[in-house]
């Protein structure tokens, strides 16, 4: 993303920067790669690295795989159990691998202390619900249909609005970036990109703050961590960087149509280690005299896929809807519902809205997901 600069910050890095009474404010460096990629300033009015080991259960518990034999999948969300709380304790992960953990966040309040994930960068699709998240940097405010990215190694918390809360979270633990076809030399989306700099929600930046909360949980290598805080974490004063929170809207996606059908890549909005995480919303399809809209099958024998259903017509698929999980992994052809394929010829739009996810690695399942999956979704592709 392009630096961003709010606030009040010295003309070069690491010198010495006081207040009007001659305070002076404490730095501290969000990096990624080490020291050798993007990063973030931020100026603090306290010490930034004070921190008390404290007790207390905090977070979900590490996803476990449970034994799975090849077979396509489907996992109904909505059936997941009632859940009460934070963000941070109704999280649910379904489905993961070394790169990748995909799941479930379904809060009924806002978080009471500050967090912060260092195994990944976290972006959540808002199914439904709002509200903001805070962070040092400033407020992104999220609402239904919106991505929200969370970069790792940020505190943050989650403030939701009084309505019904229900997110995707996908924990990309090798970082996520836009992708590199979207960008031109200088780091610029591209004026042919499906999106713009323009699309994305910045942080709203308004100065030190306190909330009165002295708690921080840090998640590291799948377990939680608490830890008492002197200051508040919210006290930065000005920032700049590279490395920072912000929300997109997927209807901002720009969807493409050609001759004839077109691969997932070109839905392709963001990529992370391992993974390609692509956004399908309603557009016109393919506008050959005899196309076919419905995507053709195919054995796409190096990735698994993964569909998170928002809502729409799903052309080329029966018994799935808003919520719905299918996971079709690699080493099986998949593709259309028995029907679908022909009954797609002369269609000239979809409203479809969905969550791909291309994983290379395996995606194992939870028991958790294992729970609330469709055992009869692998028959359905026999005609009959």
């Amino acid at each position: 993303m392009q630096r961003l600069a709010f606030g009040k910050f010295p003309a070069k890095h690491h010198i010495a920067f006081r207040d009007a009474d001659g305070v002076l404010q404490y730095e501290e460096c969000l990096t990624r790669d080490g020291f050798e990629g993007a990063y973030t300033i931020a100026y603090h009015q306290h010490r930034p690295h004070e921190q008390l080991p404290i007790e207390g259960p905090f977070g979900w518990e590490k996803p476990v795989a449970v034994p799975m034999s090849l077979r396509k999948r489907h996992f109904k969300t909505p059936e997941l159990p009632t859940a009460t709380g934070s963000p941070l304790q109704t999280t649910t992960p379904l489905l993961f691998n070394p790169d990748l953990t995909v799941g479930m966040v379904r809060p009924t309040a806002s978080d009471e202390v500050y967090r912060v994930n260092v195994d990944g960068d976290d972006l959540y699709f808002i199914f439904s619900g709002s509200g903001t998240l805070r962070t040092p940097l400033g407020d992104v405010r999220f609402e239904t249909d919106d991505y929200v990215y969370v970069p790792k190694g940020l505190q943050h918390r989650f403030i939701v609005d009084d309505v019904d809360q229900d997110w995707l979270w996908m924990e990309c633990r090798g970082g996520m970036h836009l992708l590199k076809q979207w960008l031109n030399d200088a780091g610029q989306l591209r004026m042919d990109a499906p999106y713009c700099h323009r699309d994305f929600r910045l942080p709203e930046f308004t100065g030190p703050q306190d909330e009165g909360i002295r708690q921080q949980v840090v998640k590291r290598d799948d377990a939680f961590y608490a830890f008492a805080l002197r200051h508040t974490p919210l006290d930065v004063v000005g920032w700049d960087g590279a490395v920072y929170p912000w929300a997109f809207p997927i209807l901002n996606f720009q969807p493409r149509a050609g001759l004839v059908h077109l691969p997932p890549t070109w839905h392709g909005t963001f990529g992370t280690r391992g993974a390609l995480i692509c956004s399908f919303v309603p557009r016109v399809v393919d506008f050959h005299e005899h196309a076919i809209p419905c995507p053709y099958p195919h054995s796409s024998v190096d990735v698994d896929e993964f569909l998170f259903y928002v809502r729409g017509n799903f052309t080329s698929r029966r018994g799935v809807g808003p919520g719905s999980v299918s996971l079709h992994p690699k080493g099986l052809p998949h593709g259309p519902h028995p029907g679908a394929y022909e009954g797609s010829i002369g269609h000239r739009k979809t409203n479809e809205l969905a969550v791909m996810i291309d994983a290379i690695a395996p995606l194992q399942m939870t028991v958790q997901a294992a729970g609330i999956e469709d055992p009869g979704y692998m028959d359905s592709f026999i005609e009959e």
